[in-house]
């Protein structure tokens, strides 16, 4: 029997502060900039804001509804082919930044890749649920399990989004592992993705400068090495205190997407290493609380859904932050929560919901 009757209020109001630090440096962020093209500082703030409400909304709605009532196969298969569907469609839009990423619906934007990662969770919960003893498989378990993500990486990594398809590749791999499947399985799927690998990230000229600009971002500086170098300027000049809030410097036309991408070097600079690092811990602790539940919980579907909740979160956040810190390539990776994106929050914290309804169930 379970005996939670209340919400896990460590990952409520980690989930709450996250939300509001990410308003609260988005508009410092972006206020000049906004003012420089829409003629209002507050046009992000604004925009994140009532996606924030909403998702706050369907956040605290998603954790009163049980969990137990997405395992239908119906509702499974309906997200996933949903999903689909829109990968697909997004292919006969006009490019947006070089890119088939968004739908436009007067000021509204979706991005149909943030819904593949829940959709990919919620069908590999469900497919895997009672598999377990039988995850080793690979025709009747591991080909049907991986096949719905293969199609799913192959429409995101051609919009181009990359850094995304990575992400859902490792939620995939996260759940996968928890179910039991043996290493070696991981490691001919990783034998498997190094040739398109290779083609996708060597013969794609922006990709292949990202990885110079990693390896050596002083080889060009006012170049490929132009971005990471202004970051980790923001973050080393903020000290361990900060410039304070608002009087950052990076973010006036040297950081590219002060207020996305690397919203977190601006909190370095302008919040210190003691703002960073709150941060840091914020997400530690969300770890800390997700995994509990999924250790806590008693059945395997809700046990992958907490699995991979927790994964999409805390995985986008180390590559963000790795990346503003130059420990890694630059993706187009959002801080979950912090940067600004109305369908990346909403979707976040609509997945945070279903995790809270799972701590309030476990034992």
């Amino acid at each position: 029997m379970a005996k939670r009757v209340s919400v896990d209020r460590w990952m409520f109001t980690v989930t709450t502060i996250l939300v509001f630090i990410g308003l609260v440096m988005i508009f410092s962020a972006s206020a000049v900039m906004a003012k420089e093209r829409f003629g209002s500082a507050y046009e992000f703030l604004v925009k994140q804001l009532v996606w924030a409400v909403a998702g706050l909304a369907v956040m605290v709605l998603a954790m009163k509804v049980d969990y137990k009532r997405l395992q239908h196969p119906a509702l499974v298969f309906t997200f996933l082919g949903l999903t689909t569907l829109l990968l697909v469609l997004v292919f006969f839009l006009d490019r947006a930044h070089g890119t088939h990423r968004w739908f436009h619906v007067g000021p509204i934007s979706l991005q149909p890749s943030e819904l593949a990662k829940p959709a990919l969770i919620l069908f590999l919960a469900w497919f895997l649920e009672n598999k377990t003893n039988a995850v080793d498989d690979w025709r009747n378990t591991l080909i049907p399990a991986v096949t719905p993500t293969v199609v799913l990486l192959g429409l995101i990594v051609f919009q181009p989004d990359l850094g995304t398809a990575i992400a859902c590749a490792g939620i995939t791999a996260c759940i996968l592992f928890v179910a039991g499947i043996r290493l070696r399985y991981f490691g001919y799927a990783f034998a498997a993705a190094l040739v398109p690998l290779y083609f996708l990230i060597f013969h794609v000229s922006y990709r292949k400068d990202r990885i110079l600009a990693f390896l050596n971002p002083y080889a060009d500086p006012k170049g490929f090495g132009f971005h990471i170098i202004q970051s980790l300027i923001a973050v080393a000049t903020g000290g361990v205190t900060g410039l304070g809030l608002m009087e950052g410097k990076q973010k006036l036309f040297y950081l590219p997407e002060p207020h996305t991408d690397f919203i977190f070097a601006v909190t370095a600079e302008e919040l210190g290493l003691v703002g960073a690092l709150a941060v840091v811990i914020l997400f530690a602790i969300f770890l800390w609380r997700g995994t509990r539940a999924a250790l806590r919980t008693q059945d395997n579907f809700g046990r992958f859904l907490a699995v991979g909740i927790t994964s999409m979160i805390v995985l986008q956040a180390f590559i963000n932050i790795s990346v503003v810190l130059g420990l890694m390539p630059t993706k187009g990776i959002p801080l979950p929560f912090v940067s600004y994106g109305g369908s990346s929050l909403f979707v976040t914290l609509m997945c945070v919901g279903v995790l809270l309804n799972i701590t309030k169930q476990a034992e």
